[in-house]
């Protein structure tokens, strides 16, 4: 159906914005089975955190409507479709990717409670339980605030507005992808589950650069898209497990040892495979100049947050530092882009390593301009990992912005990993 039309048609008591269980990204189910094998035991809480206080969530989304999304997510499991894919698809190569005994107990999961709580203009939504389940809220719940909110924005307008709307936003899409396509040796990805309009936006955007962009097109984050699609599940690892390991050290030494833990469990856990970094939770000059040598062997680095540019410098030297050749080296950009970061981003480095992008929310979100006072604009919409065991996380980033923590913390992290002064840089999505 055609998408203008199906957003008219919200009029039944819940539209499930959530289909699925795998309707996430795909690195969340790759960290849930480490998180599985290594800290199941570990009790953690997430937390909705809204950085763009300017958007009211609580005024423009009923909290009853909010509920039943909440509690549909609770009554989905795995269908035998999707578990037959997890088990039996080629993942990086791999088969069996998921062990029998993650799937087993994925199998049978039912999402833990939630915790919902209306505090002025925004709301309070928090998970709490052990870390393998509550860590899978993190994406429908995002999805589900982000489409809520798009809904409150649509449900003003009338038939043909959206028709044009919609109009305007695909052709907004298509012209970006034009400018990409005329890029030899592009290969970019979409990132964009967890900011998206909808899910079926999400997906329109994701054919769309399927046919625009052809083999430079690697693939989706979004697991349940790529399997109706028959397209590569793309993703690694976040933030999220240094967060906790960190959180769970018992000293100033075992801190200092958490990230580096993070992913000698990382690399046992698949066997050698998936091995891309991601440096910069408490800051990437820190994390290269204390990483072991057998981190540089790995296949390559994802650059989050910071000045892009000067990431990869970094690792570029870092990489020479320790004998390894750049060039066979992959750098994963997947900070905030849009088509003239990409662009420029390439020309730059694309001769000196393997330069691959993750599109995320100006992919499957940019309605900017199209609505009166922009209503429809992304905005930074985030759930983390705020305590485990008890303990307070803490993450420093390569921009200041993207902090969080109790200030105590910070400052210790910031001691602990040698954090000097850090430039700040806007947090747009």
């Amino acid at each position: 159906m055609e998408i203008a039309t199906r957003v008219w048609n919200h009029k039944w008591k819940i539209d499930p914005i959530v289909r699925s269980l795998i309707d996430t990204d795909f690195y969340k189910l790759l960290m849930c089975q480490s998180v599985f094998h290594n800290r199941p035991d570990t009790q953690v809480t997430f937390s909705l955190i809204n950085r763009s206080s300017q958007v009211p969530l609580a005024r423009l989304i009923d909290e009853g409507e909010l509920r039943e999304q909440l509690d549909h997510i609770r009554s989905l499991s795995l269908s035998r479709g999707e578990s037959t894919w997890l088990r039996g698809n080629t993942f990086y190569g791999k088969r069996q990717m998921f062990r029998p005994d993650f799937m087993e107990w994925f199998e049978n999961l039912q999402l833990p409670p939630y915790f919902l709580e209306r505090v002025g203009d925004q709301y309070e939504l928090t998970f709490e339980g052990s870390w393998p389940e509550v860590m899978l809220w993190e994406i429908p719940a995002l999805a589900v605030l982000m489409e809520l909110r798009g809904r409150a924005v649509l449900n003003d307008m009338k038939r043909f507005e959206l028709q044009v709307l919609y109009a305007r936003a695909a052709t907004k899409l298509w012209e970006k992808v034009e400018r990409l396509r005329m890029v030899p040796g592009l290969r970019i990805a979409d990132f964009g589950t967890r900011r998206r309009h909808s899910f079926l936006w999400q997906d329109w955007c994701v054919q769309a650069m399927v046919e625009g962009l052809g083999s430079g097109f690697t693939g989706t984050s979004n697991c349940l898209i790529a399997k109706n699609r028959d397209l590569e599940a793309i993703g690694t690892n976040a933030h999220e497990l240094p967060m906790v390991y960190a959180a769970l050290a018992g000293d100033d030494a075992a801190l200092a040892r958490a990230p580096y833990d993070v992913l000698a469990d990382w690399h046992q856990e698949h066997e050698g495979n998936l091995r891309i970094i991601l440096p910069d939770t408490y800051g990437t000059e820190g994390f290269l100049r204390h990483a072991p040598d057998w981190l540089a062997g790995w296949t390559g680095i994802r650059i989050d947050s910071g000045d892009p540019e000067r990431g990869a410098e970094i690792a570029i030297d870092w990489w020479k530092q320790r004998g390894e050749d750049p060039k066979e080296k992959l750098v994963i950009f997947s900070d905030g882009l849009d088509v003239d970061k990409i662009l420029e981003l390439h020309e730059k480095f694309h001769r000196r390593v393997r330069v691959s992008f993750g599109w995320g929310t100006l992919l499957t979100n940019d309605f900017r301009g199209l609505t009166a006072d922009d209503r429809l604009a992304p905005f930074s919409l985030v759930c983390k990992a705020i305590s485990a065991n008890g303990r307070p996380t803490v993450k420093l980033s390569d921009n200041p912005n993207k902090a969080m923590g109790p200030a105590s913390e910070i400052e210790r992290y910031k001691r602990v990993f040698q954090v000097g002064e850090q430039e700040r840089h806007e947090v747009l999505v």
